[in-house]
């Protein structure tokens, strides 16, 4: 049997499951940032004819599966899972879209890091041949979230400058079998992470909450490896924002590891900060999920991008957590991918 563990946290996927098509729906406000260019689909407004954002939520995601699926060729009956989660009670927003998709699904729940954590698993499904094609989904609404963990937009509450704007929006990603083509976009490696809890408090600063386990998560994945940060053209996390990006940076420093160039955050790229009012940048389950599905799946695919470290985030609390005065823990997740332009080389 080959070893396919490596470390303490990274598996090994020896056929590299390919990424083969992949599909970003956004919200009007993702829509006017600078990657607007990138997405399948950018909505005409956020409640998109539902009843409410929740109703919205799920009948995005059903959007990002139904544009996947058709980009790929195949139909539902094609698929032997859809792994899927987003942030709202119970991941209602998932399930109910799975109710309305013909699929086996599982769903999950990582907070932020649901995109990653469901490539991941959804990866070592094909990689392990208990799956020939798999779907992996997560999504986050502004308006759904605002009404769950702080306060409905009719309050009018001001927020700080760390807190971050939730994105509207979902993506979906096909993995398939495939093993040896080096023309497509395949993952190599994936690396589970653990929770992690410096005592941070403040539910409008999830960056300074998440940039522990990001910086976790990125040490162990190179440890595991044997890899330098050089060997990727882009390590980059879900949605720590401008401050928890800074933060995880120099928590890899202490620990011996500079990044710079080579390291940077879904929760900024996808906003122009000077243009809209975002504060410290996004965040959500869509931040790291819509970027990739969106963007980088394209820099991958033209060659424009080699080797990248995807590392979603995500803070582990709830509104009855926070109540009660607990601290909030984090979690990341990390994907490793090659396109085209990175060859052969595992």
């Amino acid at each position: 049997m080959t070893l396919k563990r490596m470390g303490r946290q990274t598996l090994y996927l020896p056929t590299a499951p390919i990424i083969y098509q992949a599909a970003a729906v956004v919200g009007p406000v993702e829509g006017k940032g600078p990657l607007k260019d990138h997405y399948d689909e950018i909505l005409p407004d956020a409640l998109i004819g539902q009843k409410s954002w929740e109703k919205a939520e799920s009948a995005i995601i059903k959007r990002a599966v139904q544009i996947v699926l058709q980009k790929a060729g195949l139909e539902q009956k094609d698929v032997s899972f859809l792994l899927a989660g987003d942030l709202l009670n119970q991941i209602a927003a998932s399930n109910f879209a799975a109710r309305d998709i013909n699929i086996p699904y599982i769903g999950l729940y990582g907070a932020c890091s649901t995109m990653a954590q469901a490539m991941a698993v959804a990866a070592v499904f094909v990689d392990g041949g208990y799956a020939q094609c798999a779907l992996a989904a997560a999504s986050s609404h502004f308006d759904s979230a605002e009404r769950q963990y702080r306060y409905p937009l009719e309050f009018g509450c001001q927020r700080p400058p760390t807190t971050q704007r939730t994105v509207t929006g979902a993506g979906a990603v096909l993995l398939t079998g495939g093993s040896g083509d080096i023309s497509a976009v395949r993952v190599t490696h994936v690396t589970f992470g653990m929770v992690m809890d410096l005592g941070m408090k403040d539910p409008n600063h999830m960056g300074a909450a998440m940039a522990p386990a990001a910086a976790h998560t990125i040490s162990q994945h190179l440890s595991d490896t044997g890899q330098e940060p050089s060997d990727y053209d882009l390590i980059i996390t879900g949605d720590l924002g401008v401050y928890g990006l800074e933060l995880c940076k120099k928590l890899l420093l202490d620990s011996g590891l500079e990044l710079a160039d080579n390291l940077d955050d879904c929760g900024i790229r996808i906003y122009d900060r000077n243009a809209q009012d975002v504060h410290a940048g996004g965040s959500g389950c869509a931040c790291s999920a819509v970027t990739f599905a969106g963007q980088l799946m394209h820099e991958l695919t033209a060659g424009r991008l080699g080797r990248l470290l995807l590392v979603s985030t995500g803070a582990l609390f709830s509104p009855t957590t926070q109540q009660q005065g607990e601290s909030i823990p984090g979690i990341a997740h990390a994907v490793a991918i090659q396109g085209p332009a990175a060859g052969g080389g595992g």
